[in-house]
């Protein structure tokens, strides 16, 4: 803690609350928000992935418990998810400390981007008619990889495409961000193991508080929103943060 002024913290407190707000009512965004902003500092991407992911383990415990007291979680759906999303979080945090996983990125960021576009089409035209996921595991696997080797993805890979199935949104939103507590630990595990504890500076720090605090706000909004305005939103954010993707990492 030495070393570390509520000056300096505020930004990053700000940021964490902002993300982790999005994160909790949409299910997706606090990954991709905190990971670019460290990296638009010069922190160097496993750093970054591994920072990220000590704060979410907090940030998605909090968040996941709420969804679960705002009954938000499907649990048959839970389960699917987070035994995959551990081994493919382990495998990404591997290959990220160990050779370079950027170049699939691109690829990755416009598939998720027409995601969005379709799910913004859905919530207009088709908002209403929900039935079971039925391609989920496949999901958890490549959503935990991209989100460990990528600074996030499991929220857009993981949300985004279980929407398109048509999943409920609400159940959709809550159960994602449960899980991804189960899989943010896993992942930091595996980090902190390669790394050690470098990567929790004064940005991390400031991303947890902002974070923790937000966490509880954000499954109140998701139980108390339309599924059609989730749909919509959710769609928007993820063409938004996809597009923005495609373009660093081709700039």
């Amino acid at each position: 803690m030495d070393g570390f002024s509520l000056i300096d913290l505020l930004p990053f407190i700000a940021i964490g609350f902002a993300a982790q707000l999005v994160d909790g009512a949409l299910g997706m965004a606090f990954g991709v928000i905190s990971s670019t902003l460290l990296l638009s500092l010069g922190v160097p991407p496993a750093a970054a992935s591994a920072g990220v992911h000590t704060v979410e383990t907090f940030t998605t415990g909090v968040s996941g418990m709420s969804h679960i007291l705002h009954k938000n979680v499907d649990w048959k759906l839970f389960a699917r998810l987070a035994i995959p999303g551990m081994i493919g979080g382990t495998l990404g945090a591997y290959v990220l400390t160990t050779i370079d996983a950027s170049l699939a990125r691109p690829i990755v960021m416009t598939y998720l981007a027409a995601i969005g576009i379709y799910l913004v089409w859905r919530g207009f035209h088709l908002a209403g008619e929900h039935k079971p996921a039925k391609v989920v595991e496949p999901l958890g696997l490549i959503g935990g990889f991209l989100d460990a080797a990528g600074g996030g993805g499991w929220g857009p890979v993981v949300t985004g495409n279980l929407l398109v199935q048509g999943h409920e949104p609400r159940k959709t939103i809550g159960t994602v961000s449960a899980s991804e507590f189960v899989l943010t630990t896993t992942i930091s595990a595996t980090f902190i193991a390669h790394l050690g504890w470098e990567a929790f500076t004064e940005a991390t720090l400031g991303l947890l508080i902002g974070g923790v605090a937000a966490a509880p706000l954000g499954a109140f909004i998701a139980k108390r929103t339309p599924g059609k305005t989730l749909l919509v939103f959710v769609g928007c954010l993820l063409t938004i943060t996809s597009l923005y993707g495609v373009y660093r990492a081709l700039a």
